[in-house]
């Protein structure tokens, strides 16, 4: 019969080992939306994609609440620690999947707008009779572009369910602080909350990635991903420049998200991916 002394010391190394693992009993629910404001709603930067996957990471045995709440240099250097996880031959399959995503919604959405052709560059430019949330003017390579990221996601969802379900989230909202280098995680229901409020300042530097991979913590990111769909085709996939008035001007969504989560993020085009 076991003391009691030997019984709590195995009880404390199996917990502290679920938690640096990071793989404990988790809950993951999606609940996307689509929006032209995904960066920041209140500068409306022309990006699509807006709500969030947002979990709650348990240790079972004792309930134990991870903190959504890191710094950025911790999450660079946890993270860097276990992206062995992610290995080469796993990365090259999601990357594989990803690519079959882009290609797939991009010549859907084609095949219903344009009969199978690609658009030209001046209907991409052709502006629509509406205006997107903030009030934007929307033209033709925007709607098409919101309509392929959302096809996309959806197929994201499926393809790395099945390749590695409990580490991935897609449009995971985070919030990141450039002063303290903190970054925090957002739930679709705050981020809901402060819109009915009228609080878009509450949202101002979210970040919202279109795939996050990650050790079983999102806060533990191994690999970011967002979908790329230039219109006309032959324009280069690039990341979307932040306007003047948002708290990241003068920079872009890649340099921000490596900032914020401490990898570098990859587009992925209809193309391939583009490192």
């Amino acid at each position: 019969m076991h003391s009691p002394l030997k019984f709590w010391l195995r009880r404390t190394v199996l917990a502290l080992g679920v938690l640096l693992m990071g793989c404990g009993s988790a809950g993951y629910a999606v609940d996307s939306a689509t929006s032209a404001c995904r960066q920041n709603p209140a500068y409306c930067a022309q990006v699509v994609g807006e709500e969030s996957v947002v979990p709650t990471l348990r240790v079972a045995a004792k309930e134990t609440v991870v903190p959504a709440v890191r710094g950025a240099a911790e999450v660079a250097s946890v993270g860097a620690t276990l992206r062995v996880v992610l290995d080469a031959a796993t990365k090259s399959r999601i990357e594989q999947a990803l690519v079959e995503c882009a290609e797939w919604a991009d010549a859907k959405v084609n095949q219903e707008r344009f009969g199978g052709n690609n658009p030209t560059r001046e209907q991409c430019q052709e502006e629509l009779p509406r205006l997107d949330p903030c009030g934007k003017k929307v033209t033709r390579a925007m709607q098409l572009g919101t309509e392929k990221h959302a096809l996309a996601l959806q197929c994201a969802e499926r393809k790395l369910g099945a390749l590695i379900p409990g580490h991935f989230n897609l449009e995971q909202r985070y919030r990141y602080d450039r002063q303290s280098r903190r970054t925090e995680l957002v739930s679709p229901e705050e981020a809901r909350a402060l819109r009915q409020q009228g609080c878009w300042g509450e949202l101002q530097g979210t970040l919202v990635p279109d795939v996050v991979i990650h050790t079983g913590n999102p806060l533990l990111v191994q690999a970011v991903y967002d979908f790329k769909f230039p219109c006309p085709s032959g324009n280069k996939p690039r990341w979307n420049s932040y306007p003047r008035g948002h708290p990241y001007y003068e920079s872009n969504q890649g340099a921000m998200y490596q900032e914020a989560l401490g990898v570098e993020p990859f587009r992925v085009a209809p193309e391939g991916v583009i490192h």
